[in-house]
């Protein structure tokens, strides 16, 4: 689609005079370049006539974030408001609940908030004749007030988490305009405006560097209070208790920039961000997260990781916020086969920041400083112990094996999970930065120090060397769950990742990732996702986790489309004729009115020419309809044979019963002429493929023929062209006349390829039964070969010396023993090695040696009665 009628479709019709008038600048730009050559005159005005559109949006969403920020604050007061006189109102349910409980169960110091909310709107249940009635039924209203409220401010919230999702895509439409207004000049004029503009005007309004976490947290704040209508679930915001030992099913996606804010505000739905300090203003560093990886030069750690080897490490020394931090946490990931019966283990412990480097030289031990915590009484004995074992095993490991920093990553990360319940745990990372942290080329990074001192939180790191960094440019999504056994998670999760916002990518890690694209002369093996990196990962909105209004009003775009934002997707038109009761059977009266002059009180005149125009179109509509008619039975006569997997659709007709004006007829023709297909379940894919490709893009040539003529949009959009170009050369093998896919043309691709000198990495799994049966194997064939060497024993033994036919047999049945022995204590030590280098190729299976050997047992056998018999 082009970006002129792209950004006329996705606006948000109320800001509509906010945006970037990218239609007015793109005529500007060609009516200056049409008649004549481009000069400094227009040169100048363009900028300013850009620079006049930054300024308007720039301020408008200062404003805007500015409104939003004012109207969460004024939500969250009215929510605390509406706490407070639901509290005051019926205080004396409160009072009584609360006697009640010391009474009976002695458990008053024990607040429940779902207990709260409960004894709030329970209503006394006295006898008819209390005098208490009148106050009772006051207090009945008062709650019914309170939960119309609360409803009330629901509403508010979901225009809030509306507006935030369409000011992030107005940011986006906005600044891919100038990017696409800034290519357009530079390409028409042949003057360099898109870097200079970039420079002085774009840097100094960053309208499009919003970070929306700040906006994002106190909107997740505001919709969990609304939603648990004043009492948030408490407990323990460190991610669910102990963190010191945990065991959780993760799985990973990836998410495209341009879906982090939609994604953020569809979970903060059901989870809230968590907060680890509830009463302090969010700040952006609290959302940074940086960690140190450790390995030697033989990259050992990277290559266990990576090829999942049993009782792989990773260790890291991880510390959250900025530079400033005092404390870091020393972790160890240690990865568990599933045939072990453990699982794969994080474990951490807390370190001061200036003894970490002499903890790493073996010079300093946390026994002592541990032992301090039982003695303060903040640990059990048994805690610390575990403590002072890992503490131990990480500085032995980094000793003995010479690790040494290697790599960074620093993102920003934002959790969502209700506080002291770990059952499910999203969390998104983003601008996800690895940095080397090594000095094996020759350059100092690190130094003696446990990590590199010139770099902070500062992405991206400009004063950092390329050859140093590598940005990822995707989100990562991590889905934590904590399930029973047998189980399913909550169907918004399940919805959440198989939406068309997420993109699969089973066993990401960061420190693989970081080492496999910043240490390429050290790695030969990689990890199966790198050669995706180059694919796209964003997907056609499917309308899934759609980002709703309360109020149905018209206001997205130019359509008629209600209670949406954002992209969605379009909504079929659906048609009922109404029917009264028994008439279900009876067949409609499609034919066209004929009393004109009764139901539509013009004049004589204007009646007549009705009538005129309404028999002209019958009869045009009836002779188009009986060409369509023969033009069908020519076509089944000549497509419909058993080798075409489709059959063609007749575009005339379609035309025909639209052109008659009978839009019920229309659409039916139409979803007849798509279901008739004449299938044949002996054709080959690639002919379906070919067929389905061939409909993509006349569908696309037809819907860019019929978009050249608009006034919107007059010529083409060179990105769109040049990527559609790209395509068809990759498709096609070439240039002109080429084959051209439409962007809606995906084709699956099975062919991983590596990079140059690089192998993938495909993860094994080998359990002990696996080297169990190789044995098992061995044994079988020395079982039987025993059993032919003892035949051949017994013949040399027992048969006479003169008896040649025996001696033949019994060297026969001897040769026939030593090789199947040799043969299978070779595929034996083969088949061995491999396992214990993972690899999966191999002769694991046995093709060509049965058959082998049952040969030479038959030809022995064979030989020695052809023996026999001859001697009789």
């Amino acid at each position: 689609m082009k970006f002129g009628r792209k950004i006329t479709n996705d606006l948000y019709n109320e800001w509509r005079p906010f945006y970037i008038d990218y239609n007015l600048l793109k005529r500007e730009l060609k009516a200056r370049t049409t008649a004549r050559s481009w000069t400094d005159q227009d040169e100048r005005e363009f900028t300013r006539m850009l620079e006049q559109e930054l300024d308007k949006i720039h301020n408008f969403q200062k404003t805007k974030t500015y409104e939003l920020s004012r109207r969460i604050n004024d939500a969250e007061k009215a929510v605390k408001r509406l706490v407070a006189s639901s509290h005051y109102q019926n205080g004396h349910h409160h009072a009584e609940s609360s006697s009640g409980s010391a009474n009976g169960n002695g458990n008053a110091g024990h607040v429940d908030p779902e207990a709260q909310q409960r004894d709030g709107l329970t209503q006394d249940a006295g006898s008819d004749d209390d005098d208490d009635d009148i106050d009772d039924d006051d207090d009945a209203l008062s709650v019914d007030a309170l939960e119309d409220q609360f409803i009330l401010l629901e509403e508010e919230v979901a225009t809030l988490v509306a507006d935030v999702h369409d000011l992030a895509l107005y940011t986006k439409l906005n600044i891919t305009g100038f990017m696409k207004i800034l290519k357009k000049h530079d390409k028409q004029t042949n003057r360099p405006l898109k870097p200079t503009f970039i420079q002085e005007y774009l840097e100094k309004r960053p309208f499009y560097k919003y970070n929306w976490d700040g906006l994002i947290v106190k909107l997740s704040r505001l919709y969990d209070l609304v939603r648990t209508r004043g009492h948030p679930v408490q407990g323990d915001s460190s991610a669910g208790g102990n963190q010191s030992a945990f065991v959780r099913q993760t799985t990973k996606y990836w998410v495209h920039p341009d879906n982090l804010v939609h994604l953020k505000l569809a979970i903060l739905k059901h989870l809230p961000v968590l907060v680890f300090n509830a009463d302090k203003e969010f700040e952006p560093k609290d959302a940074a997260i940086s960690s140190i990886y450790f390995d030697n030069e033989d990259l050992e750690l990277y290559l266990g990781r990576l090829e999942k080897t049993e009782g792989a490490e990773a260790v890291r020394l991880r510390w959250y916020g900025d530079m400033q931090q005092k404390t870091i946490f020393v972790e160890r990931k240690t990865h568990r086969e599933d045939w072990t019966g453990e699982k794969s283990v994080k474990a951490r412990f807390p370190i001061k920041e200036h003894l970490v480097n002499a903890f790493l030289r073996g010079e300093y031990t946390m026994d002592a400083e541990f032992q301090e915590l039982v003695t303060r009484g903040k640990k059990s004995q048994q805690e610390v112990d575990a403590m002072i074992q890992l503490a131990n095993e990480v500085q032995y490991s980094v000793l003995t094996k010479k690790l040494g920093p290697v790599m960074r990553t620093f993102y920003n990360r934002t959790a969502f999970q209700l506080p002291g319940d770990a059952r499910v745990r999203i969390s998104l990372d983003t601008e996800l930065t690895m940095v080397r942290e090594d000095n094996w080329d020759g350059r100092t990074r690190a130094g003696d120090n446990w990590r590199r001192m010139d770099i902070g939180i500062d992405w991206p790191f400009e004063q950092l060397p390329q050859e140093d960094k590598e940005l990822f440019k995707y989100g990562v999504l991590e889905v934590k769950l904590q399930t029973q056994f047998g189980q399913e998670p909550p169907q918004w999760v399940t919805e959440l990742v198989s939406s068309h916002l997420v993109e699969a990518v089973p066993k990401f890690s960061k420190f693989i990732h970081g080492c496999a694209t910043l240490l390429p002369n050290r790695v030969d093996l990689v990890p199966f996702w790198l050669p995706q990196m180059e694919v796209d990962i964003l997907k056609p909105d499917t309308g899934a986790l759609v980002i709703e209004r309360p109020l149905q009003s018209s206001s997205k775009g130019s359509s008629s489309r209600a209670g949406t934002s954002g992209d969605t997707t379009p909504e079929h038109i659906h048609y009922a004729e109404p029917v009264s009761e028994g008439e279900e059977d009876e067949a409609m009266d499609m034919a066209p009115a004929r009393d004109e002059g009764k139901r539509i009180g013009l004049a004589g005149h204007d009646v007549a020419a009705a009538v005129a125009i309404r028999e002209k179109n019958l009869k045009e509509r009836d002779t188009e309809a009986a060409a369509a008619g023969d033009a069908d039975v020519e076509s089944d006569g000549e497509d419909a044979n058993e080798r075409s997997p489709f059959l063609k659709r007749n575009a005339r007709a379609g035309g025909a019963t639209a052109s008659g004006g009978n839009i019920v007829a229309a659409a039916l023709s139409g979803s007849a002429a798509v279901r008739a297909m004449s299938i044949d379940p002996l054709a080959t894919s690639s002919v379906f493929d070919e067929t389905l490709r061939d409909r993509l893009r006349e569908e696309n040539a037809q819907r860019r023929a019929a978009g050249e003529g608009s006034a919107v949009d007059e010529d083409e959009d060179e990105d769109e062209d040049e990527r559609s170009r790209s395509r068809g050369r990759e498709d096609g093998g070439g240039g002109g006349g080429g084959d051209i896919r439409s962007a809606s043309d995906r084709i699956l691709d099975r062919s991983w390829r590596a990079p140059p000198g690089k192998r993938i990495a495909i993860p094994v799994r080998i359990e002990p039964k696996v080297y169990f049966a190789a044995e098992r194997t061995f044994f079988k064939w020395l079982h039987f070969g025993i059993y032919i060497g003892t035949i051949a024993t017994a013949l040399l033994n027992f048969v006479p010396a003169g008896d040649t036919a025996g001696l033949v047999s019994a060297w026969l049945f001897t040769a026939v023993a030593l090789v199947a022995i040799a043969y299978s204590a070779l595929i034996f030590v083969y088949r061995a090695f491999n396992l214990r280098h993972r690899r999966a190729e191999g002769l694991y299976y046995d093709r060509f040696g049965p058959t082998v050997l049952s040969v030479a047992l038959v030809g022995a056998l064979a030989t020695n009665i052809v023996l026999r018999v001859r001697d009789m």
